[in-house]
């Protein structure tokens, strides 16, 4: 194998602002202090076996919740819900709004359900509600929560998935998710996408 030089490639080094390469957007539901949800719409997270580790900033609503009540339910919205998820993307669950937050356009909003349109349904176990108008609706438990020693911007959420609820219409032989039929929102450099044609599958699909 020859290592090209390089002076020879079409490559060069940027310093971007943000990093969101094209991750799938999530609305993170959260337990307010009088037992009503706030929604936190986040675009960083990933997942192993049954759980999803969650990064979130320090100062907003949804770490506050966290803090004090450790369930959530992450819910994952299809493509056409762009626009209810931005109808409250400048808002924020928290009366004293951070200043960083003040500074770029934040302003306080409590029920986030009516002003992006959206319904809430009953959880099976825990408090905070599911949104009806995503495909899958996951509740989990918070079981641990830190601030990493490298940066102090944020917090590492690491959850366990208590209940998964998909929508009948993506659900394959009864505990599979049709690709085909299910595509996330994606938030690509703060863009929103959806996904494009299937190109193939890894040896260990099992659809």
């Amino acid at each position: 194998m020859i290592i090209k030089e390089k002076d020879t490639d079409s490559f060069k080094e940027i310093k971007p602002n943000i990093m969101y390469y094209g991750t799938p957007t999530l609305l993170l539901n959260t337990l307010n202090e009088d037992g009503t949800t706030n929604i936190s719409p986040m675009s960083s997270s990933w997942a192993l076996g049954d759980c999803i580790v969650l990064g979130i900033g320090l100062e907003g609503k949804a770490i506050e919740n966290l803090d004090r009540h450790k369930e959530c339910v992450i819910n994952l919205p299809s493509p056409n819900l762009w626009e209810n998820i931005e109808k409250i993307s400048s808002y924020t669950g928290k009366k004293n709004v951070p200043s960083y937050k003040k500074e770029i356009g934040f302003t306080y909003k409590k029920d986030k359900y009516v002003s992006a349109e959206l319904t809430p349904l009953k959880s099976k176990t825990v408090l905070p509600t599911r949104i009806e108008e995503c495909p899958i609706q996951i509740e989990a438990a918070v079981k641990n929560i830190r601030i990493p020693e490298y940066n102090s911007l944020f917090n590492i959420v690491e959850t366990q998935v208590l209940h998964f609820h998909a929508n009948e219409s993506i659900i394959q032989n009864e505990n599979y998710i049709n690709p085909s039929k299910w595509s996330p929102l994606i938030y690509n450099f703060r863009h929103y996408f959806e996904l494009g044609r299937e190109v193939g599958k890894t040896f260990r699909s099992e659809t």
